[in-house]
């Protein structure tokens, strides 16, 4: 599977978010006329094709609004979808999902994270990305690069611990922002905030984590 990409585990707190992203191009409510993804991942171990064409049907929008928010290009963003459900096949069996639409949303970002330092490369600056980057930069920094540092088993604990004390509310803007890679704009429209109030928000949840992590020891 492909590196990861800058974060914390989102399952827990998709479900908690469910509520502010339902009616968002980002998940098919329409799940009640699709496979069950229990039946889904069932045909991903009995290595049946069926299972992408399954996730495709389900979940494709879902992943393409993902990689297009990292790569603004749509076909780089139907690239990495495409890879996507070759990665699933690879990686079930062994693996077995507990919430398929995250497992799926969390490889399609991991490839489009890849697949955008790869063109940007000795170019950053000016894009969403970036500003995201930036922005988680404030949080945790140091010695190693912001994506190595957010891959620290410890430090993706602490930050869920974070999020999880979060009203819905805020912890649900965290996610879009920093997973999604939402514009304020987009969050806003979402949730039915103002752009400015979505942005001081931010701040201060970046301010607490930070907090947060240097309280525990964290270098940042």
């Amino acid at each position: 599977m492909a590196s990861a990409a800058p974060f914390f585990e989102p399952e827990f707190f998709f479900e908690r978010c469910k509520n502010f992203l339902q009616n968002s191009v980002m998940i098919d409510e329409r799940g009640k006329f699709h496979m069950e993804d229990e039946r889904i991942v069932l045909l991903y171990w009995d290595r049946d094709e069926a299972a992408i064409s399954e996730s495709s049907m389900k979940y494709g929008a879902y992943c393409t609004s993902i990689a297009q928010n990292i790569l603004k290009n749509p076909a780089d963003a139907e690239e990495c979808v495409n890879d996507t459900w070759l990665h699933a096949w690879n990686a079930m069996p062994p693996h077995r999902p507990s919430l398929l639409s995250t497992f799926l949303g969390k490889i399609t970002r991991n490839l489009s994270f890849d697949l955008y330092r790869k063109m940007h490369r000795g170019k950053r600056g000016g894009s969403q990305v970036d500003a995201v980057l930036d922005e988680l930069e404030e949080c945790v920094s140091g010695k190693d690069n912001i994506e190595r540092q957010w891959e620290m088993k410890e430090l993706v604990a602490e930050i869920n611990q974070f999020l999880q004390k979060l009203p819905e509310e805020k912890r649900c803007m965290f996610v879009l922002r920093y997973w999604y890679v939402d514009s304020i704009g987009e969050i806003a429209d979402r949730l039915g905030r103002s752009e400015n109030y979505v942005s001081v928000t931010l701040n201060r949840i970046r301010g607490k984590l930070h907090t947060h992590l240097t309280e525990r020891g964290f270098e940042v």
